[in-house]
């Protein structure tokens, strides 16, 4: 699908059918010539509410608001709803807001999410009929925008919406197809494709490391672990920053087995480290002037013989020992042993983990949202702007000195497990913490994907399945302390 924009009105571009936006119910607005036709067909103008009048050749979509999720979440709806139809080429105008890049931004990337389908493995494929879609330069409120300008966003808007389906692939693959070498092939791959430097480290490359944690989860597999870890490197970065993600391809929760309704979607759990392969994807790109490192530890969690066991002490890379006593409280272990690799191997400006960590963040915040952790509250608010602003939800925990208590080991210096039930996603945090040093305390961002990673039925322009979680939001945030750094550059 082409997406385009030109300087023409609407009235000087020849479609198969135009998309028009009711936005908060406003069917008096001159855009909206339908009106008695629309009042006949029941049509209100909700959120994603769809109304094809064939005849007309237009597409009526609601929008409670301006806003640039609404507006997101209406081209995503008008396109599902156009793609069973006949139509192959679709117009529409412009529909700024407060920000009117992210509109533009919103419109282009609502336009790419509602024409994804994951069919890989369906006998029939999905139909894709819609081949160009044309943006005209004019505005339903008469607002104005530099015409160079609103085609270098739908330009950007594009790269982070491919990212973000390339990462709703992987995320979605199986766990038979998707193993973790299979996983370091797919960051091979793309370090080729865009010009990344690539290093990916096998059992014996473990071990030389010393990740003792990392080497533990994955003994009773039958596919061997990988690191894999990516770096774009451009001339003159603003910043240098490691991402961490957690990639356990499948969990079946080891000695301490899942129920079996609790493995179904476990493939999901590698989903922090396809977040990471995204933003690395849209980063190089786009081209952005900030050094990122993408660092993924990439395993399954199986039973077996030689599993690794409840009572177990085991050494991480910074020589912590940890008391197991939870075999399905994995990813923590695998993402220490990584957090210890980003900041003896990158020395990072910021270092932030992805990862599908614990059920008690979906508990606390929902299926939809992110919870994000950190020791900084102004880098926790930075991110949590970013994110809004990306179309993605945040919800902020916070720390405390009694949370910290219940990961005590009276054995070992951490136990990989709270004592107590409650507090579940802070207290995996907290036992995160432990692998951060002093120096990064502050640079350091922990971010639970666990709910909105893999949801099993649509909502808003996310289909059932992988949302890409993450990607957008990080692509925002890495532009917005860009911006801030060219900002104190000039007045300095």
């Amino acid at each position: 699908m082409q997406i385009e924009i030109t300087d023409k009105r609407r009235n000087e571009v020849e479609a198969d059918a135009e998309i028009i936006c009711v936005v908060a119910k406003d069917m008096d607005h001159k855009w909206v010539e339908d009106r008695e036709i629309l009042k006949i067909a029941g049509f209100k103008g909700e959120q994603d509410e769809v109304c094809f009048l064939a005849e007309k050749r237009r597409l009526y979509v609601g929008a409670e608001s301006i806003g640039h999720d609404d507006i997101r979440s209406a081209f995503a709806a008008a396109v599902r709803a156009l793609r069973k139809t006949g139509v192959k080429s679709l117009k529409s105008g412009l529909y700024l807001g407060k920000c009117s890049a992210q509109n533009v931004k919103a419109m282009a990337e609502g336009l790419i999410f509602g024409d994804y389908d994951f069919d890989l493995y369906k006998s029939e494929k999905a139909k894709h009929p819609i081949k160009k879609i044309t943006i005209c330069h004019e505005d339903f409120n008469g607002k104005d925008i530099d015409f160079q300008k609103a085609k270098g966003y739908i330009e950007s808007a594009e790269k982070v919406a491919h990212a973000t389906n390339y990462t709703r692939n992987i995320v979605n693959m199986p766990p038979d197809d998707m193993t973790p070498k299979m996983l370091a092939l797919k960051a091979v791959a793309l370090a080729e494709e865009n010009g990344l430097e690539c290093t990916v480290l096998d059992e014996k490359g473990l071990e030389a490391e010393n990740m003792g944690a990392f080497l533990a989860v994955s003994r009773a597999s039958e596919h061997p672990p990988r690191l894999i870890h990516l770096a774009y490197k451009p001339k003159n970065p603003k910043y240098r920053v490691a991402l961490v993600g957690k990639g356990l391809t499948y969990d079946s929760g080891g000695l301490s087995l899942k129920p079996a309704e609790y493995m179904v979607t476990m493939k999901a759990d590698k989903a922090g480290a396809c977040a990471v392969l995204g933003i690395m994807k849209a980063v190089s790109e786009l081209k952005l002037p900030i050094e990122v490192h993408g660092i993924i530890g990439a395993t399954e969690n199986m039973i077996g013989g030689n599993a690794y066991k409840p009572d177990d002490i085991l050494r991480a890379k910074n020589g912590k020992t940890i008391e197991v006593r939870n075999t399905d409280a994995e990813g923590r272990l695998v993402l220490a042993d990584c957090l210890c690799y980003a900041q003896e191997k990158v020395a990072p400006d910021y270092l932030l983990d992805f990862a599908t960590l614990t059920g008690a963040c979906v508990v606390a915040l929902g299926e939809y949202t992110t919870g994000i952790m950190g020791h900084d509250r102004a880098l926790k608010h930075s991110f949590s702007k970013a994110a809004t602003n990306a179309g993605e939800l945040t919800g902020t925990l916070q720390f405390n000195r009694y949370l910290k208590k219940l990961i005590k080991s009276e054995i070992a210096d951490v136990c990989n497990i709270s004592s107590s039930r409650y507090g579940g996603a802070i207290t995996a945090a907290l036992f995160l913490d432990h692998f951060i040093e002093d120096e990064y305390k502050n640079r350091w961002l922990h971010l639970d994907i666990a709910g909105p990673a893999y949801v099993e039925k649509p909502w808003g322009y996310n289909p059932a399945g992988a949302s890409g979680a993450g990607v957008r939001m990080t692509v925002k945030w890495f532009e917005q302390i860009i911006k801030q750094a060219e900002k104190d550059d000039n007045h300095r």
